[in-house]
């Protein structure tokens, strides 16, 4: 990323962020009575949410790379980021998962439910962070074993 960025990036971020746990708020998506009677396909609301995302954000990805050739607020030129799909993301996935049909919200949702009231949900923060930290402390281990053993030839 470059580091010449647009002095209003961070706050538009903060507007962004704050628009986004609002309208989570307003669809009632920030309620996990909502999210777990999804996945127990007794309300298709959210279906509709995510679909409706996932073709905005389709449309951007397809045009935005066509009006400009970088971003307006960093600098950084539109490209992809292909990552593997490898054991690491099946592992991560499945613990999305599970953890999600747990405490029936995602991660940003969890926040924008924080400020529905839903005090409960601090469990699962946690849960998330621990989970975060429990990552980060196994990447960096594997990353420092990995290069001990290409360091010794």
């Amino acid at each position: 990323m470059s580091d010449d960025r647009h002095p209003l990036f961070e706050p538009l971020i903060f507007v962004g962020g704050l628009i986004f746990g609002f309208g989570l708020g307003f669809s009632q998506m920030a309620r996990p009575e909502v999210v777990l009677n999804f996945l127990q396909f007794e309300d298709f609301g959210l279906l509709f949410v995510m679909f409706g995302a996932a073709i905005v954000s389709g449309i951007a990805f397809a045009v935005m790379p066509r009006i400009r050739d970088a971003a307006p607020l960093t600098g950084d030129r539109y490209e992809r980021r292909l990552k593997p799909f490898d054991r690491n993301v099946l592992v991560g996935g499945a613990i999305f998962g599970v953890g999600w049909g747990l405490s029936g919200i995602c991660p940003g949702a969890a926040y924008a439910s924080l400020g529905v009231g839903n005090v409960t949900i601090l469990w699962a923060l946690a849960g998330m962070f621990l989970g975060a930290y429990a990552q980060g402390y196994w990447r960096s281990r594997s990353q420092a074993r990995d290069t001990a053993v290409t360091g010794v030839d």
